[in-house]
């Protein structure tokens, strides 16, 4: 079975930083593309950023410098560091593993960006 489980959400100020953690099981980690999604209110599901087997990195110019996403195969973890948080930054995050045809999807955090 497989599972994706996020953790690290929460309320953050304007300006400030948070990691958010997503620890997998039931899948090779070390082979699946990573990736970190974020949905608000009345809006669509959007890429925050990506990271493949081999460690490349796409971000979308609204958090590129801001956000890095990381993993650990030893641990069956990727991360998303977020740094000068946003308000627009304020979302469900979802974490996501895409191999070939395989898609799979955490429960998603909670991040709000209030002072």
């Amino acid at each position: 079975q497989v599972q994706l489980v996020e953790s690290g959400g929460g309320l953050v100020q304007p300006g400030g930083s948070l990691r958010l953690s997503c620890a997998a099981s039931g899948i090779a980690f070390g082979i699946w593309t990573m990736g970190w999604y974020r949905q608000a209110p009345g809006k669509e599901r959007e890429l925050v950023a990506l990271i493949t087997s081999g460690g490349s990195t796409n971000y979308p110019d609204s958090v590129k410098g801001r956000f890095t996403i990381s993993r650990d195969n030893a641990k069956k973890t990727v991360y998303l560091q977020m740094n000068t948080v946003k308000p627009e930054d304020m979302a469900v995050y979802y974490c996501n593993a895409e191999y070939k045809f395989l898609l799979y999807w955490g429960q998603g955090t909670q991040v709000t960006v209030s002072s």
